[in-house]
């Protein structure tokens, strides 16, 4: 509570530094900007005086020219009179132009002659002694004026060198010359002075400017940045204090304190070469929480991260100060025991560690079972590098799991050898893929009501050349932990939905096609593209093709998008199926309508279910959740005629398995099929019919 005060001290100690700082800024930027503004209007001012004294000059000139082509032109003979009179015109009118555009520079008003200063811009244009104005408009009417004499002197039959035209004598003499010449030599003066202390002012506005903005700089580093140094320097110790918080989080658990992947990753290799100078032995105990991914469905995200906390802390408390205890992420987690000694006393610490993690725990009244298994994997024993203690240690915590959990395995020969046929099935499945070798059986589905075709299942099947049929026990989970699934699915889903496509299009009566989808192929984002091109390139209508989910895909669906993915599909007329019901943590309001077109009830209630009075309650209470919400059910796994008879009496009439057909390649199911399709009538012609 001590530290709220000060903390407030400081926050408003900044905030005043921080307000004092911008202020300064913006009043040097105010400055820069009022400097910047001022040098380009100097700049400008330059440009239009420049501007203004060059037209100047050129009417200057121009006069002179327009005096001398009019005396040369009145005297010259006939045969040049009519060069000179273009010359003399060219040259008024450029005289007049130059002339709008100086006052149109200039903006000057003539009723402003009279009260400014006898050499301003106004009083030489329009006042005495230069009449400016007046003399420009009176030498380039005189010059036009004299042009027209002498153009009709040229018309008329006669020679005359006399300039009466119609009484009038014109004339363009020297005076009026002399005049204009005068007047813009005068207003050439009166623009350049004005210019001149126009650029003093401007120049000491900003040369004042120029002393405030060192002034204020300097009041800046007095009072702002000589105290904000010291703040500074406490900040910097702050900031040490936070990069050294930094480096701790950079290689420990946020959740958990543990040391992360990246210090294992990165200390590791040293252990081990320690652990060789010692001629010590190094075990490897990966650990898994079993139930950790139920506890997260049901009970939610915080109680899975009180359970990992409560793990951590009990793996500190069982081992040594020298062991290192690692969270690689999710729930799985490293204990690497330096020194471990004998494989029975390793045995004896993983025991003791799991029997303390797998105590119960209480959240919020719940008392939870983590469950944990462990792999374990010893150094140089098993392997002499990190990559392989790792993988090792997995594949030990794999063989725990598959044992029941709750326990720890060894790494052994037998998954050396496991290993080994994986990393080669790995290998084979991806040559597979690449060749499209999946094959696609299909497993029929009736009704035991009428004995009707209501569907057929699609499933993937593999004849490798030199291992024979590979279930697809064996090679499905190898796809999905190598990324590979996807692929599969693609391939399957493109087999069977062409030979559907082909059944239709034979008017072969099928049902509805169903094709297993997993969560990595929906995750794909192009997937529902995919799908929709297949059916369209095949000619299968998407009402004639079921997708069938898993119970874990509904209930990740909001974290990956599944969800929407599944609705657009759905709303395109595509049938959803929710594969293996009751084997899974779906909550009821997944089991909605507007979403599942039919549930399919796992194959373990089902198989025994006339000896088994749990099994048969469990299935009518499914069938009847399944029709009172207007969904469809079916069960799989039927093999014999005592299995199909209860699901009958129950009400399930929808049902697959071996006592219906077994899985059939595509040609063994068309058979199937076409023997079991109502009998069509068929047209005979009649003799002597027309």
């Amino acid at each position: 509570m001590s530290q709220q005060p000060a903390q407030a001290d400081s926050r408003r100690l900044t905030f005043l530094f921080k307000s004092a700082y911008w202020a300064a800024l913006l009043i040097i930027a105010g400055m820069a900007m009022a400097s910047f503004i001022l040098l380009q209007q100097m700049i400008a001012a330059q440009q239009r005086d420049r501007a203004l004294l060059d037209i100047v000059s050129t009417q200057k000139t121009l006069s002179q020219r327009i005096v001398f082509l009019a005396a040369v032109a009145d005297a010259a003979t006939r045969d040049k009179q009519p060069a000179l009179l273009s010359a003399l015109m060219e040259a008024t009118d450029q005289f007049e132009k130059n002339y709008d555009r100086l006052m149109q520079t200039l903006g000057a008003d003539p009723k402003l002659s009279a009260s400014t200063p006898p050499f301003s811009v106004e009083a030489v244009l329009f006042g005495r002694p230069f009449h400016l104005d007046h003399f420009t408009v009176g030498l380039a009417s005189s010059s036009r004026r004299l042009a027209s004499a002498i153009d009709n002197r040229l018309k008329s039959l006669n020679g005359e060198k006399n300039r009466k035209f119609d009484g009038e004598v014109i004339s363009l003499d020297a005076p009026i010359a002399n005049a204009t010449l005068a007047g813009y030599a005068a207003l050439s003066d009166s623009i350049r002075m004005h210019a001149e202390e126009k650029s003093r002012g401007l120049l000491s506005l900003h040369r004042t400017l120029f002393y405030a903005t060192i002034g204020a700089i300097v009041l800046i580093a007095l009072f702002i940045f000589r105290p904000m140094s010291n703040v500074i320097l406490r900040k910097t110790h702050e900031l040490i204090d936070a990069r050294n918080s930094m480096a701790f989080i950079a290689i420990h658990d946020g959740l958990t304190g543990l040391h992360n992947r990246t210090f294992l990753t990165d200390h590791f290799d040293e252990l081990l070469k320690s652990a060789h100078r010692r001629r010590e032995r190094v075990a490897v105990v990966q650990l898994d929480l079993d139930r950790f991914k139920q506890i997260n469905d049901t009970l939610g995200h915080a109680a899975g991260d009180y359970v990992l906390i409560a793990t951590a802390q009990r793996m500190r408390e069982s081992c040594r100060a020298s062991d290192l205890c690692v969270r690689l992420g999710g729930d799985e987690f490293i204990m690497v025991l330096n020194g471990a000694g004998s494989s029975e006393d390793i045995n004896t610490v993983a025991r003791r560690i799991l029997s303390r993690i797998n105590q119960p725990i209480v959240y919020q009244g719940t008392t939870i079972q983590p469950g944990a298994s462990a792999g374990i994997a010893v150094y140089p024993v098993d392997a002499d590098n990190v990559q392989d203690l790792l993988v090792h240690a997995d594949l030990a915590l794999y063989s725990a799991k598959k044992l029941g959990g709750g326990a720890a395995s060894f790494f052994s020969e037998q998954l050396r050898q496991e290993l080994d046929h994986r990393k080669r099935l790995e290998q084979d499945i991806q040559i597979a893929i690449a060749e499209r070798a999946f094959d696609v059986y299909f497993q029929p589905q009736v009704s035991l009501r009428d004995g009707s075709i209501i569907g057929v299942e699609a499933l993937a099947r593999w004849k490798h050349a030199d291992r024979g049929m590979v279930s697809p026990g064996e090679f499905i989970p190898v796809a999905e932990k190598c990324g590979l699934m996807a692929d599969i699915g693609r391939i399957v889903i493109e087999k069977a939905i062409s030979q559907g496509a082909e059944w239709h299009r034979d008017g072969i009566l099928f049902g509805r096609l169903a094709v297993n989808v997993s969560g990595s192929e929906l995750r794909e984002a192009d997937f529902d593209t995919f799908l929709f091109k297949t059916l369209e390139a095949a000619g299968l209508p998407p009402s004639k093709l079921s997708l069938e989910i898993v119970e874990s895909v509904i209930l990740d669906d909001e974290k990956t998008g599944i969800a929407a993915k599944l609705r657009h599909i759905r709303s395109a007329g595509v049938h959803l199926e929710l594969d293996d019901f009751g084997t899974g943590y779906a909550s009821l309001s997944h089991v909605n309508p507007n979403e599942i077109d039919r549930l399919k009830i796992d194959r373990r209630f089902v198989q025994n279910i006339h000896e088994n009075d749990d099994n048969s309650k469990i299935v009518r209470a499914i069938t009847e959740l399944a029709r009172g919400l207007g969904i469809s059910i079916v069960a799989e796994g039927a093999e014999t005629e005592a299995e199909l008879e209860s699901l009958s009496a129950i009400g399930c009439d929808q049902v697959q398995g071996y006592s219906i057909a077994f899985p059939m390649p595509q040609d063994k199911a068309r058979e199937w099929l076409v023997a079991r399709n109502p009998r069509q009538a068929k047209l005979k012609l009649v003799s002597g019919a027309v």
